[in-house]
């Protein structure tokens, strides 16, 4: 139902860097004064995470800086900076990412007003092997709201809601996998939620018994982001192209970036953990997909 972009792969491992020389996938990204920004996952020979910066004026060719922006710091971070996701929330842009250490994976938080320079704000959640998590765009009910994934299978999205971003509770789950689907073994959030008239629409990814990654959609309640209203039965992206089938990881699409631009959806997903490609939707077909009536 995406439609890929005809020069995908947009970004390839840059052999000139040595951070970004292996892998480079799951991009962030943002639509914000008239530019889609990237923020992505790059790897190097080290096998270590860091995230990079890649500009673009029409969403298809991408200027990228040949430094990473964001690098591994401290105990939690030793083995890397992964799989970012950003919004735009109250003048200035907050990253989710996973740190990665010798003691698991966490979800932690950073924030900045340029991509260049950015403050940690640390471990958000501490006590579990946890990611996939991003933001809603704006607060509900007074609260700032996130979905993530604990590790713990089945591997299913939750809520978890906060005062001030640092602190977060009354967290629980709010969506399954569906057992004997192509999103029966794993789900989690792929890109940050987008508001529309009906609620909170969420691209998500699934993972089947042979390990295989699509691209799913479902919607949320506008003002109870607990609330499932529905979800697409059916995958809206799935690894087809040589460049999903065959990589690090074979056949994974991973959407991590989504911007909405006139009428169109434009999603930024990692292709077999080893390059970033770009596919876009009409609003109106997306949205037909979740409509309850």
């Amino acid at each position: 139902m995406l439609k890929r972009f005809i020069k995908n792969p947009i970004l390839k491992p840059k052999r000139e860097h040595e951070w970004e020389s292996k892998l480079v996938f799951n991009p962030a990204a943002v639509y914000h004064n008239g530019l889609i920004h990237l923020l992505y996952r790059a790897v190097g020979e080290d096998n270590i995470s860091r995230i990079g910066y890649a500009v673009s004026a029409d969403g298809f060719e991408f200027f990228r800086v040949d430094r990473p922006v964001f690098t591994p710091r401290g105990l939690m971070e030793s083995k890397g900076c992964e799989d970012p996701r950003i919004v735009f929330l109250e003048d200035r842009f907050y990253m989710t990412y996973t740190s990665y250490s010798p003691k698991g994976v966490r979800v932690s938080l950073a924030s900045s007003s340029n991509f260049i320079e950015w403050k940690r704000h640390g471990v958000i959640i501490h006590d579990t092997d946890n990611k996939d998590a991003v933001l809603l765009p704006e607060r509900v009910g007074g609260r700032y709201v996130m979905f993530h994934r604990p590790m713990t299978p089945p591997r299913s999205i939750w809520i978890a809601y906060s005062e001030d971003l640092i602190n977060w509770c009354d967290s629980r789950k709010i969506m399954e996998p569906i057992e004997g689907r192509w999103d029966g073994v794993g789900i989690g959030s792929s890109c940050p939620p987008v508001k529309i008239e009906k609620g909170w629409l969420l691209i998500y990814h699934g993972i089947d018994a042979d390990g295989v990654y699509r691209l799913g959609v479902a919607l949320f309640d506008l003002e109870d982001p607990s609330s499932l209203i529905t979800r697409y039965p059916d995958p809206i992206l799935k690894p087809e192209e040589d460049y999903e089938l065959h990589g690090e990881v074979r056949e994974v699409v991973f959407a991590t970036g989504i911007c909405e631009i006139g009428e169109k959806y434009y999603i930024y997903y990692g292709a077999a953990d080893r390059v970033i490609c770009g596919a876009t939707i009409e609003k109106a077909a997306l949205l037909k997909l979740v409509d309850t009536g």
